[in-house]
């Protein structure tokens, strides 16, 4: 049975989209199967950052609601086997329930390993959704206070869950060293062990804009970064990047 993780935050423009696209891509270069999920609602960018922009036709509404089948509903990468999207509506059905995305992502479990789903920001019915069939979260956060703060208020409403880990995005040297600040800080600040440290790279906008998914940048940065998350969920023992 495959694992559903929320990639969240509470807070808006911490990257949560460009995690969740930089892992899945990942883990299916390691030959894993993933299904991406934009519940994003309204504001979907998840298939820009997969380089899958307006490919999808059907949304995740559609397959919980019963007009269409998952298989069909989710649309495949044409260069990066094994990593699959299934997009967002553009806005929320009074008759879409969380019963109805848990048996959605219960569908999902027996056909990929892994099921990411991109949260939205805040701590709405959007959010609900996308934690509703969890199984473990990553909480993704810059090392700004504010963006610390929406971290914790996130974790508190994320106790169903036994497995929750913080991914610290966006991060440069500089900043840490003029603040006096370290990553320790951040994860007392946020009360979470951390799975991954992600720099601050232009090439996640680069990817984005030119359609390619991160991963086709080479091992550096914020592209190695993801791999090393994605090597960690499955089980295996990497250091955590140190930012200079």
């Amino acid at each position: 049975m495959g694992t559903v993780i929320t990639i969240t935050s509470g807070k808006g423009g911490t990257g949560k989209t460009s995690i969740t696209g930089g892992v899945a891509a990942s883990l299916a270069l390691m030959g894993r199967t993933v299904l991406c999920v934009d519940m994003d609602i309204g504001l979907r960018n998840l298939d820009i950052s997969l380089g899958l922009n307006d490919r999808a036709l059907m949304d995740f509404s559609d397959v919980a609601l019963g007009r269409c089948p998952l298989a069909r509903a989710a649309v495949e990468h044409p260069t990066l086997k094994g990593l699959w999207l299934l997009t967002s509506p553009m806005s929320l059905p009074a008759s879409l329930t969380t019963e109805k995305v848990r048996s959605l992502l219960d569908t999902a479990r027996t056909m990929y390993d892994y099921i990411l789903i991109d949260s939205p920001a805040g701590l709405g019915a959007g959010f609900r959704l996308a934690v509703c069939g969890a199984d473990r979260a990553l909480v993704v956060s810059t090392s700004d206070a504010s963006s610390l703060r929406d971290a914790q208020r996130t974790v508190a409403e994320l106790e169903q869950l036994k497995t929750i880990h913080l991914v610290m995005n966006r991060i440069q040297a500089r900043l840490l060293r003029k603040l006096r600040a370290t990553i320790d800080d951040a994860m007392d600040a946020a009360g979470l062990p951390l799975i991954g440290v992600v720099p601050e790279d232009p090439q996640v906008i680069l990817c984005a804009n030119l359609g390619l998914p991160l991963t086709t940048r080479g091992p550096k940065g914020a592209a190695l970064a993801c791999r090393n998350i994605a090597r960690r969920l499955e089980g295996g023992r990497v250091p955590i990047m140190r930012i200079r």
